[in-house]
């Protein structure tokens, strides 16, 4: 797998060489994985519905991906895994839309987890009618639960596109005038937030506040072994 940190780059940009990528995966390229961050943006999934954007008034992008609105930022490290799911894996049927999304998933709780943070993935949805709860969590000492990163995907030609935003730096401006995934605004967490209420890790039991590029490193390490070939 190629492993490719594009650093701040606009939305639309990013977008663009994404689905270049997409394109030269189905046609036989490597996998890539892309790390990188955006300039404030919203962005529209196909889920997203009436009141989902509220006083937001940056830029706003309609997109493919699965999920409703949600906010870009330079707080967060977004991450694009180009896939081909139309290869057998051993751990990843062919073209197998929900094992992939659960393997992202997971791999964002172990990455965290090499950090000393605790984080869970939940059921699909919060009710009949009620927001995905797709994405990883993280329970507070107080019962509360927050959302810490969000993902969405979508495919072409079965190679798959868009990913995670994990929230790294605690940003009070990001997510305001949305409602992110559905939720209202203070669901969402950081690293840097939990972090900080970590009990743990605040009595200093051998962790360090993880930077961006170690985490990264921790997490391409963890779904290049997640979507084995072998």
């Amino acid at each position: 797998m190629d492993i490719e940190d594009w650093g701040l780059i606009p939305y639309q940009e990013a977008l663009t060489r994404q689905l270049e990528k997409v394109e030269n995966v189905a046609a036989g390229g490597s996998d890539t994985l892309i790390f990188c961050s955006h300039p404030p943006v919203v962005t529209l999934g196909r889920g997203t519905q009436p009141g989902d954007v509220q006083s937001w008034t940056g830029e706003k992008i309609e997109i493919s991906r699965g999920g409703r609105a949600t906010y870009h930022g330079p707080s967060q490290i977004v991450i694009y895994p180009i896939l081909n799911l139309n290869i057998k894996r051993k751990t990843l049927p062919e073209r197998d839309l929900h094992s992939y999304l659960r393997i992202l998933e997971d791999t964002i709780v172990q990455t965290l987890k090499e950090f000393g943070l605790n984080s869970e993935v939940r059921s699909v949805q919060s009710g009949a009618e009620g927001p995905s709860l797709t994405g990883v969590w993280v329970s507070e000492p107080n019962g509360t639960d927050k959302k810490i990163a969000s993902i969405g995907i979508a495919v072409k030609k079965w190679v798959t596109y868009h990913g995670i935003a994990l929230n790294l730096k605690h940003d009070p401006t990001a997510f305001v005038g949305i409602r992110p995934c559905g939720f209202s605004t203070d669901v969402m967490t950081s690293v840097e937030e939990q972090w900080r209420n970590t009990e743990g890790v605040s009595k200093g039991n051998g962790f360090v506040m993880p930077d961006r590029k170690v985490i990264q490193n921790v997490f391409a390490e963890l779904i290049s072994k997640a979507i084995s070939y072998q």
